[in-house]
């Protein structure tokens, strides 16, 4: 494989790693609002949302990362491909499908007190208003997905 093909797949799961663990947990200005995704995700139940999520993508990078520079054995291709098909999927049902063709009131309520102070550059659409740290996650596992294709095709 690659080396520089193979990086960018590691540097890229970096990103969603840290997106997925510090997002709802750390303030980073405008780009998120902690206070919000607690008011949204009361008790434990962010800390449980946290770790659903997160323990998909730690267990992909950390495989990348040991296997790095050797041929990826199957089940590791396996698990990128359903990590972040349905991390893909995720955003087009959660975001892209109610902000451009369905309006979901609920939806876009619990949205604006979770990201309703977030920084934005996209027009309201349907009471929902992508934030900025949502696209450019959804920007990097699209590019993810990408590049595993490469690295899939180079080592079939």
């Amino acid at each position: 494989m690659n080396p520089i093909t193979e990086g960018a797949l590691v540097g890229l799961q970096c990103f969603v790693v840290l997106f997925v663990a510090l997002h709802n947990w750390i303030p980073l200005g405008r780009l998120n609002d902690v206070k919000g995704a607690r008011a949204a995700f009361p008790g434990s139940k962010l800390l449980i949302t946290t770790l659903i999520n997160f323990t998909p993508v730690s267990i992909g990078l950390a495989a990348s990362v040991f296997y790095f520079g050797r041929a990826y054995p199957g089940w590791l291709f396996w698990l990128l491909w359903i990590t972040y098909g349905l991390a893909c999927y995720g955003s087009l049902k959660a975001w892209w499908i109610p902000y451009l063709f369905r309006a979901d009131p609920e939806l876009a309520a619990r949205y604006r007190v979770m990201y309703g102070t977030t920084h934005a550059f996209l027009p309201e659409r349907n009471g929902i208003r992508p934030n900025t740290l949502h696209i450019s996650f959804d920007v990097v596992t699209v590019a993810l997905l990408i590049v595993l294709g490469v690295l899939t095709a180079q080592q079939g």
